[in-house]
């Protein structure tokens, strides 16, 4: 039929096509290429503003000329590159940590236990 249902190709499975209709669970995140650094600066950071200056500070003094590649506030429940989680909403790894590990984060900064992480990877010029 020309304008009738379309079959997959035998070649494109879909879900349930070798008669299990479970999909296998997604592999955890590897962080394994990724430093984790955590600091407790006392007293708190008043905002992101200065979570940001200390985590910068951070970074280039471990890896020299860098980039910020995400961030999470957790003040303010806001994350950049923005909108990143939305296809991880029902995902136990938020999109701003998958988001910098697919683009090659090599330390992340996690200030005060999660009230701002930021993941930076060293700067290729």
């Amino acid at each position: 039929m020309k304008n009738g249902p379309v079959e997959n190709p035998p070649d494109v499975a879909g879900p349930g096509t070798n008669g299990d209709a479970s999909c296998p669970l997604p592999r955890p995140l590897d962080l394994s290429g990724v430093a984790v650094v955590a600091l407790h600066p006392q007293p708190p950071l008043a905002d992101h503003l200065a979570a940001m200056q200390l985590a910068k500070a951070e970074a280039q003094a471990r890896l020299g000329e860098c980039m910020l590649l995400s961030w999470y506030d957790r003040d303010r429940d806001f994350e950049a590159p923005q909108h990143v989680s939305e296809c991880h909403q029902d995902s136990a790894v938020p999109g701003y940590v998958d988001y910098a590990v697919h683009r090659d984060a090599t330390l992340m900064i996690d200030i005060e236990s999660g009230r701002f992480v930021f993941f930076y990877r060293p700067a290729d010029f």
